[in-house]
């Protein structure tokens, strides 16, 4: 995966969203159509990043547990959550940088 290709350079454009998951977690789950709903909805660009391929960049953004979701604006990491937060909670976070 090219990160600058795929988010860094997007997010100067628009709000880019980074959803570290594994594809045996239940809360991943949960979240990824949630996650691929609201992107469509709200016009963010989404990104997933399965963890078990791409180890070395979920450490480089110190990923402890999954799912993890970064939202990056201006080519920066400027919010962030963990867990399987609830539709509400992304809208907001996501109109915060919108």
């Amino acid at each position: 995966m090219d990160f600058k290709k795929e988010v860094i350079e997007p997010s100067k454009k628009e709000l880019v969203v980074v959803d570290f998951y594994a594809s045996w977690c239940g809360p991943c789950k949960v979240l990824k159509p949630l996650l691929e709903a609201l992107s469509k909805d709200m016009g963010f660009k989404l990104v997933k990043i399965d963890t078990e391929l791409n180890a070395d960049l979920a450490s480089e953004f110190g990923v402890m547990s999954i799912p993890t979701v970064f939202f990056f604006k201006d080519g920066e990491p400027v919010d962030m959550f963990v867990g399987a937060y609830p539709e509400h909670a992304i809208r907001e976070m996501v109109e915060k940088y919108k």
